[in-house]
């Protein structure tokens, strides 16, 4: 039998040198949290955690614990045959669990029996968490940042996208947080993750980048949608240069209404999310902005909103919360086309050569 054991800081200093990365978890546990890249092989199922502990609760924890092992034995069974049939013997597996490694470690013991390398992180999730949360603010501050500055509709994702395309270091938090960031950036279809994946989402994408090159981010507040950004990436972005992206107001109308088109195609969830603002605005001008987007008048509305939500007061936020915004590089844009964002990124780049 093969099988080594590593502590959660030693698992994630060497978490890309193993051939998988498998959660023995429940699938409710994994789609809350999970460790980058893992792949979900529960020992036991949500249906059957319920099963084992209602037994346990209800009868005996011995005959809980006879069925939880009738139970791992058959599910263990079907991950070997449906993912295991095919690898070789250098096949090397890194597994966790919550903490205990009851569920890691029987996966474990057959896939050492069987000859593969295994890997075991004592104390699981929980621990490499723990090394993750106090290794993320070392991420973040080893790196030094461009943060893309403008206001709403000006095109900052598109920039970021172009910058990435050009070969820059990008860090899309909007895209790691699934939400456009502004009070009507929830994205149909496409739920937050939790706050925890969220923070390891953004921790392994720190540790990806080469720090003697800037990485560049959109201007934030401290919450994106319901997530929350870490202070140490935060207090960095809001110490950096900034770049001012530049767009005319029409460019701006348009490109809010091609990258949200959800809005456009079904008024009832804009309306929806339109009674957010209701707070901010009061009723009598957001029903006013609902029943014209009704009467499919959606760039009135949308030139509306920027005129009387999102522009008042962006330069002295940004301002406020970006250190060095007052002398940030202009980047004017003529027109919100992929030709001239690729041209945009390129003088960036050049300048920042």
């Amino acid at each position: 039998m093969s099988l080594h054991k590593i502590s959660g800081a030693q698992a994630l200093a060497d978490l890309a040198q193993f051939s998988a990365v498998i959660d023995a978890r429940s699938e409710s546990e994994y789609a809350h949290d999970r460790l980058p890249s893992a792949i979900n092989w529960p020992s036991l199922h949500d249906d059957e955690r319920v099963r084992v502990g209602t037994l346990y609760k209800q009868t005996s924890p011995f005959e809980a614990r006879k069925l939880g092992a009738a139970l791992v034995a058959r599910n263990i069974a079907s991950h070997i045959e449906r993912e295991c049939l095919d690898k070789p013997k250098h096949w090397q597996p890194l597994l966790y669990c919550w903490r205990g490694g009851q569920r890691s470690g029987a996966l474990a013991l057959v896939l050492g029996q069987i000859g593969f390398k295994v890997t075991l992180i004592e104390g699981g999730y929980k621990a490499f968490r723990g090394a993750m949360r106090a290794d993320l603010p070392t991420q973040a501050e080893r790196l030094h940042y461009r943060v893309v500055c403008g206001p709403t509709g000006s095109g900052k994702t598109r920039l970021l996208h172009a910058l990435q395309d050009a070969g820059a270091q990008v860090l899309d938090l909007e895209g790691l947080a699934s939400h456009r960031a502004s009070v009507l950036g929830m994205i149909p279809g496409q739920p937050q993750p939790s706050q925890k994946q969220f923070e390891m989402r953004v921790w392994h994408a720190l540790r990806g980048f080469d720090p003697a090159r800037p990485v560049y981010v959109e201007a934030e507040s401290k919450k994106v949608g319901n997530l929350t950004l870490p202070d140490a990436l935060i207090n960095a972005m809001r110490a950096s240069a900034c770049l001012h992206l530049q767009l005319p107001d029409d460019e701006r109308v348009a490109l809010l209404l091609e990258d949200y088109p959800f809005f456009v195609s079904d008024a009832e969830f804009f309306c929806q999310r339109l009674d957010t603002l209701v707070n901010l605005r009061g009723r009598e001008l957001v029903s006013q902005w609902q029943e014209q987007a009704r009467a499919g008048q959606m760039q009135a509305v949308v030139r509306a909103l920027l005129a009387t939500h999102y522009d008042p007061g962006y330069a002295q936020s940004t301002r406020r919360n970006f250190v060095q915004f007052d002398r940030a590089l202009p980047v004017p844009l003529a027109d919100r086309s992929a030709a001239a964002l690729a041209q945009a990124a390129a003088r960036i780049l050049g300048a920042a050569a």
